[in-house]
């Protein structure tokens, strides 16, 4: 089966329109990705769990988006978590597992810690957390974005204008080759010309700040619902640290590092994660959150 690269389905919100891959039928699952990708990442996961699961992967304002939101969205990460628990509600979705890396993984924290009503289950692979938002090497983004605005995310574009460019930056987060045709899902929106996807991401980007994951941890202890964290051991950005911290920090959490795989462990080891993802549902679904067999 080859997986699609490209999103199906739009929504109409106040911030604006979201676009999102919609495919199969079950329990929901919602895939939530991080900075200057889209759902593309989340492709052949949905692939190997879309004959079991309904699967939902947003496309969010985070550089890779097609669609730019309105100017005057929030797009605080706390105004992307509402963005999230919005989709949910339009969409009439419940008992979602809701799934995340990178940056996505940060706003899934603020997800779950803003909005926990509908979400039933949490899984994080390599992500920003605690005091990590966003880890030090990029934190340049954020000062370049605060202190140059739109004209950074230009020099952004002019840096990545290359394959050569693209691909280097992809092997910072994964071992997996990028295909040019995904580095062109990944970055033909910023490189289009389009200003709104430019300042969409700065306006991401300028609010960026560890103050937003340092409060959701603080009530990670009130998540008492099953959470599974699948860890990249190769990564070059998101600390095992952080991975045994969120573990400890939750009631119900599990670890499971996996080799071969840096950050983005939906390019690294997609059949190995959508595994793991299906047994986490079904041996959760089967347990009460005391922890008696239902």
């Amino acid at each position: 089966m080859v997986a699609s690269l490209y999103t199906n389905s739009e929504i109409s919100l106040p911030q604006g329109v979201v676009r999102y891959r919609d495919e199969g039928t079950g329990p929901i699952l919602v895939f939530v990705h991080g900075l200057l990708v889209n759902s593309a990442l989340w492709r052949d996961v949905i692939a190997a769990l879309s004959g079991q699961f309904r699967c939902i992967a947003l496309d969010l304002p985070f550089g890779a988006h097609t669609s730019p939101l309105h100017a005057d969205a929030d797009l605080r990460p706390s105004g992307i978590a509402q963005l999230i628990a919005d989709c949910f509600e339009a969409l009439d979705i419940h008992d979602i597992t809701l799934v995340g890396n990178d940056t996505g993984g940060a706003i899934c924290q603020l997800t779950i810690a803003n909005h926990p009503e509908r979400i039933s289950r949490l899984i994080l692979t390599n992500c920003d957390a605690f005091e990590d938002f966003f880890p030090l090497p990029l934190q340049p983004l954020v000062v370049g974005a605060r202190l140059f605005g739109i004209r950074f995310a230009d020099f952004l574009t002019w840096v990545l204008q290359t394959k050569r460019a693209q691909r280097l930056l992809m092997t910072s987060v994964s071992l997996r080759r990028a295909e040019d045709a995904t580095l062109d899902v990944y970055f033909s929106a910023l490189r289009s010309g389009n200003r709104g996807i430019r300042y969409d991401l700065i306006q991401f980007l300028k609010h960026v700040s560890n103050r937003s994951t340092i409060g959701a941890a603080k009530s990670f202890r009130q998540y008492q619902r099953p959470v599974l964290i699948v860890w990249g051991k190769n990564d070059l950005f998101f600390s095992a640290r952080n991975a045994r911290r969120l573990k400890q920090a939750f009631p119900y959490a599990s670890l499971e590092f996996v080799s071969q795989s840096r950050a983005f462990v939906p390019e690294d080891q997609p059949v190995l994660l959508a595994q793991k993802i299906v047994e986490f549902v079904g041996e959760s679904s089967a347990i009460e959150p005391n922890g008696k067999e239902k």
